[in-house]
């Protein structure tokens, strides 16, 4: 049970659970609290009741600096002065060349990448404003597929990214990451394909559904 004020319960004994390695989806209307269940998962804030556990492990009992190790891209891209393969990089910097571009061609950004004037030698300038916004969230899942994190979450990080690449975006996580904890917060329904679990949050609750029933 979650609310960021004491009188409004955002989150009333919702109950959510994922083995390693299973893939499962939040959904739901805007502000139902598909958002808040990830701040609550890396500890931005504390819940109220409750307790959220990994691996057995109850997080109040997990360093800050070890939750914020699971690689989380949300909608706002985050990027920064350099070359397109140092941003890349910045998920895990001890990466080689390869997986850089690996982890592009994981996330998509390789087709666009090719294209640019210096490829990955690109230079990037503030915050990214030399690309488009659906390129800037395809370098932040790159960077977060570089990362050796078991946990990722993306929160409507293809929001502005086309079907065509957002479909191939899917299957490519899905394929080169069987054994990650991957939690999907989408309104695109060709998102929920291949998810283990899916789960709705409506009116503070949560009911897990198929995706043949989300697809109508």
């Amino acid at each position: 049970t979650f609310g960021y004020n004491p009188d409004k319960t955002i989150l009333k004994d919702v109950s959510v659970f994922a083995h390693p390695g299973q893939k499962i989806a939040l959904v739901g209307s805007t502000g139902a609290g598909k958002t808040t269940i990830t701040n609550l998962i890396t500890r931005f804030y504390n819940i109220d009741e409750g307790k959220i556990t990994i691996d057995g492990v109850d997080i109040k009992d997990i360093s800050l600096e070890c939750l914020r190790e699971i690689a989380m891209v949300l909608q706002d891209t985050h990027l920064f002065t350099g070359t397109i393969l140092e941003n890349i990089r910045y998920g895990r910097l001890s990466a080689t060349d390869e997986e850089v571009r690996q982890a592009a061609k994981t996330s998509c950004a390789d087709m666009f990448i090719k294209n640019m004037p210096e490829g990955y030698d690109t230079m990037l300038k503030g915050d990214g404003s030399n690309l488009s916004q659906g390129q800037r969230q395809l370098l932040n899942i790159a960077r977060a597929a570089l990362s050796k994190a078991p946990i990722l979450v993306l929160d409507e990080a293809t929001a502005n990214i086309d079907k065509k690449y957002n479909e191939l975006l899917h299957y490519n996580i899905l394929k080169d990451f069987p054994d990650k904890t991957l939690i999907v917060i989408t309104h695109k329904t060709e998102n929920l394909a291949g998810m283990d679990r899916i789960y709705e949050i409506q009116n503070h609750a949560i009911k897990e559904c198929d995706y043949a029933e989300l697809e109508k």
